[in-house]
């Protein structure tokens, strides 16, 4: 089937797609810990792939190069401390063009890059049938946040929530992105009992959604940002810091299992797999056909 085009309004998306973000989780850890997400793909019913981030491997970086398909040093947001509405096409605003409904759970700054800037509290925690790209949004903002306190939300509402937008709202695209397994990198490490649990946890209460969405009819990305060091520090060019796993539940053919992906081919294969036309901006060639 031929991508949509942005006028052709009448003509449905090809597929539904979810894009589940766990941010800070390294290549290594989702191998070894993931107990559901490694099931799935022992049983064929998921692939896995080895992504590597852009450079700087900083998580506001990284958020924005998913979405646009440009590296840092072209959509500059270059640390956690350059926040503005990003000026590039991302995949919000090509699926909004093509007719479709798009939802959001996930930290405030994706909707300070893709919807509007400043992020206001009131305003913008949530939003129903917003004119902007983001049609549906739940924000989370983890004031607060520092060392002793990660002001993290339940990883298991943010699924429902997800699950929320799909069924009230049919959003034919959306993500989910959670900052629990950062936080926690960040205030432990990666070697460490309470990691293990960490991602034993997050794994299991993924698994109790994943299914549901799968029997909707949407197809499903577990992904990461970046990596993290055993130290629980990222932002560099250790593959440490930059590689992650890509998870696919869907359809469609991919590389081979040792091809190495890079995060600028996520947003033009989320594109390419719900059948929107890419903008010129999109360099990188889609991955699954």
């Amino acid at each position: 089937m031929a991508a949509r085009h942005a006028k052709d309004t009448e003509m449905p998306l090809r597929n539904k797609l979810l894009l589940i973000i766990l941010d800070g989780q390294p290549w290594r850890n989702a191998r070894r810990l993931m107990g559901n997400l490694e099931g799935w793909v022992e049983a064929g019913e998921a692939r896995v792939w080895k992504m590597r981030s852009v450079l700087p491997s900083t998580s506001a970086s990284c958020y924005a190069s998913i979405h646009t398909g440009v590296p840092p040093q072209v959509h500059g947001v270059l640390s956690n401390e350059t926040l503005f509405r990003v000026e590039q096409p991302d995949i919000f605003s090509e699926v909004a063009k093509a007719g479709g409904k798009t939802g959001a759970v996930t930290h405030s700054f994706w909707s300070t890059f893709f919807q509007r800037a400043p992020f206001d509290m009131v305003r913008d925690i949530e939003y129903d049938d917003a004119q902007g790209p983001i049609h549906h949004g739940r924000f989370h903002t983890m004031a607060g946040y520092n060392h002793q306190n990660q002001m993290t939300p339940s990883d298991l509402d943010l699924f429902a929530t997800l699950t929320m937008l799909t069924e009230r709202h049919a959003i034919d695209y959306g993500i989910l992105h959670t900052c629990t397994l950062d936080s926690m990198g960040h205030r432990f490490g990666h070697d460490c009992s309470q990691m293990d649990h960490a991602c034993f946890t997050i794994d299991a209460q993924l698994a109790a959604f994943l299914p549901r969405w799968r029997g909707k009819g949407y197809e499903v990305i577990v992904t990461a940002d970046h990596g993290q060091t055993n130290r629980g520090h990222h932002g560099g060019a250790d593959e440490e810091m930059q590689d992650f796993a890509f998870y696919w539940f869907g359809g469609g053919e991919g590389p081979p299992a040792d091809t190495l992906l890079h995060q600028l081919q996520l947003a033009p294969t989320v594109l390419s797999r719900l059948g929107v036309d890419l903008p010129e901006s999109m360099k990188s060639k889609p991955f699954l056909a």
